[in-house]
Parts: C-alpha cells; sequence; structure tokens
C-alpha cells in the first residue's frame, strides 16, 4: 500500500481528509501552533482505513495505524478546549473535523475529540494537508462506534479502547 498525501483547498475536500483521520490519536505534545508562520500542525497515529484489510469479518480484522502529519495553513487564531498542549500523557482521538464559513473563503477549521475536547481553527482560507510519514504497522484493534437507533439510543458496544493508544515507536 503506498503512503497517503491528500490536500484539501475546500470544504468537500476536507470531508475527505476528515474522513481519513477518524480515530486518529495523538499526545498533547504532539501539537505544535507557530503563530508567526500562520500554520498549526500535529503529528498522529491514524486508523488507515484507507488500507486493504480483511472485510468479510469485520470484528476480526485489525487493520492498521501510520504515523501521520496533519497540517493547516493560513491560520490566524488557534483556540483550545478541553485539551492541555503540554500533557505528553493524555491520549486525545480525533472523531472529525468540520469547515464553518464566515468569511468566504476563510471561516472555522473545527477539529471535535472524544471526550469534549475541540481545537477551533480561524482561518484566512481552507489548506489542509495529510501526509503519512511510514508504512503502516498492526493496529492493536478496529476501532469501532456505537450507532444510535431511532430513539437516540445507543446499544451496549464494547469501543476498543485498547487501540487508543500512541506508540509508534
Amino acid at each position: 500500500m503506498s503512503l497517503l498525501k491528500l490536500i484539501a483547498l475546500d470544504a468537500s475536500d476536507l470531508q475527505v481528509i476528515s474522513a481519513q483521520m477518524q480515530d486518529a490519536v495523538l499526545s498533547g505534545d504532539d501539537i505544535d501552533w507557530a503563530a508567526r508562520a500562520r500554520r498549526f500542525a500535529m503529528i498522529v497515529s491514524r486508523f488507515a482505513w484507507d488500507a486493504d484489510v480483511d472485510a468479510g469479518d469485520a470484528g476480526s480484522a485489525t487493520g492498521e495505524r501510520r504515523a501521520a502529519v496533519l497540517r493547516f495553513s493560513h491560520v490566524h487564531r488557534a483556540r483550545l478546549q478541553g485539551i492541555d498542549p503540554k500533557a505528553e500523557d493524555t491520549v486525545l482521538s480525533l472523531l472529525a473535523i468540520q469547515f464553518e464559513e464566515t468569511n468566504a473563503p476563510g471561516g472555522t477549521i473545527t477539529l471535535t475529540f472524544a471526550g469534549d475536547g475541540a481545537i477551533a481553527l480561524d482561518v484566512e482560507c481552507i489548506e489542509v494537508e495529510l501526509v503519512d510519514l511510514a508504512e503502516g504497522r498492526a493496529a492493536i484493534g478496529r476501532p469501532r462506534h456505537a450507532i444510535a437507533d431511532d430513539d437516540g439510543a445507543t446499544p451496549d458496544r464494547d469501543a476498543d479502547a485498547g487501540d487508543a493508544s500512541y506508540n509508534d515507536g
């Protein structure tokens, strides 16, 4: 499998990167905000949804994780909620990346993490790059998410907490 390299220049492109970054894990000290350069970046261990895995029995297919960098350019301001960038022992699990246009082509890119954490990036325009840094390694488990039924209740499912570790060494 070749290494992934994606660039987003609009909201549709950003949705593709969001899908590839779902369930990526990182620690607070893997976040870098270079205010003068107007660049925000994170080194992550992403679950490689694009990799070929045994689709016959999703419960047994563990898939792989890849070290990757996610870079945002043209960032005017970064706001963190519920995240300590100095906390190297805290594991953050990325759920989604969304864009809300406020002053075309600018707006706010929001990274939503499990446990009510979020990062809001005020950007001049969308310019986001996702680059795999190395071939994958076997994941401890395949991420799973509870799906709400028609009443909004979520059935009891075990999310594979064992895969929420960050160790690419």
